[in-house]
């Protein structure tokens, strides 16, 4: 195998983009099994008594009273509301286990050990490699025996596997699982899992999954701006019946008030072009209307991104990307956000209105 690296550039660096065949690798992820290294995701452990109730008054899930082997997605917000980080929690044999983007690393640890302030909580690096494992042939028997398990943990839940670390199955489409393990099993675990049938893939094709998906990723398909409403966090990563936590206040306005003023939606590019890059403006009639994302090759979809677009703006809108590549880009109109009416706080403002 042709190992090729990630772009030094971009979120990904230091991982392997693709190995050789990537339209093929995107084929098995869809019909057969791979797994893909996304090792360069940064982990953190929490321990201590304290630890559930001391992350339930800092975020915005509900982990108070998490389960045994319980998996969420959970956000920490400034005090407007704007998201500053996301990530994935596994609730596990007496321990917290979160995972996030490689950059965001060690500025979550250093505002996590700030707030602990007297409670029995400990934050550390956590020594974990993160496999994640696509395709409809992961329920065979042989790849759960590769782990070590019987059979695969239900959606949305994590198993602790006999040699140390977990295996978390993740709420998909299809088949989507994550497996931690202490990094210096990894090879080996990566080997098993070849031998009974797992194909190897780069983060291109989990990118081009992720994306098909319409799933948002911190730092790429967001911005400084944004709020979970406006990426469909507020569904997955957001607890809008828990207590107070920092940014409650804007969640809470525009739940009740009014729509979010951006939305999150896929686009169908230019395939003939070169590509733009995240972060690019999206334009309409010499206007700005929107922020480009996630730019991946999909092996069926041909070139899609995820894009920020001022809400409300027609699915028939033409647009353009305003960055160094201008390229023509067509709104997925089933990835429009349903209108979801009125807010109740608003409706109940315009009825006293009407009153009066």
């Amino acid at each position: 195998m042709s190992a090729v690296p990630a772009p030094d550039a971009g979120p990904d660096a230091g991982a392997f983009w693709h190995f050789g065949d990537p339209f093929g690798e995107q084929r098995a992820a869809a019909d057969g099994a791979v797994v893909v290294d996304r090792s360069h995701r940064a982990v953190l452990t929490l321990t201590g008594a304290d630890r559930k109730p001391w992350l339930h008054s800092l975020s915005t899930q509900h982990v108070s009273d998490l389960p045994d082997g319980a998996v969420v997605q959970n956000l920490s917000l400034d005090g407007q509301g704007r998201v500053e980080d996301h990530w994935l929690q596994t609730q596990l044999d007496g321990r917290t286990v979160l995972d996030t983007e490689p950059w965001r690393g060690e500025p979550l640890m250093a505002y996590l050990r700030r707030m602990v302030f007297w409670a029995d909580v400990a934050v550390e690096p956590g020594d974990l490699a993160v496999l994640s494992l696509l395709g409809p042939q992961l329920l065979e028997t042989s790849v759960p025996e590769a782990l070590g398990i019987s059979a695969l943990p239900p959606s949305g839940t994590a198993a602790a596997l006999p040699e140390g670390g977990f295996v978390r199955r993740l709420p998909s489409s299809g088949v989507e699982v994550d497996v931690l393990v202490p990094r210096t099993q990894a090879h080996a675990l990566r080997d098993r899992l070849m031998t009974a049938g797992v194909r190897p893939a780069g983060v291109w094709a989990y990118e081009a999954h992720r994306v098909a998906q319409r799933r948002p990723r911190l730092g790429v398909d967001t911005d400084e701006r944004t709020i979970p409403h406006e990426v469909g966090w507020i569904d997955s990563a957001v607890h809008l019946d828990k207590g107070c936590y920092r940014g409650q206040e804007t969640v809470a306005r525009v739940h009740n008030l009014g729509k979010p003023p951006r939305m999150l939606v896929l686009l169908h590019l230019e395939s003939d072009a070169d590509r733009p890059v995240p972060g690019d403006p999206l334009q309409s009639g010499g206007r700005t209307v929107g922020r480009l994302g996630t730019v991946v090759d999909h092996v069926d979809e041909g070139v899609i991104a995820l894009a920020l677009l001022k809400r409300g703006l027609p699915a028939e809108t033409a647009l353009v990307t305003g960055g160094d590549v201008g390229v023509t880009a067509a709104i997925d109109a089933d990835s429009m956000p349903p209108d979801i009416g009125v807010g109740a706080g608003r409706l109940a403002v315009e009825r006293l209105r009407g009153g009066a």
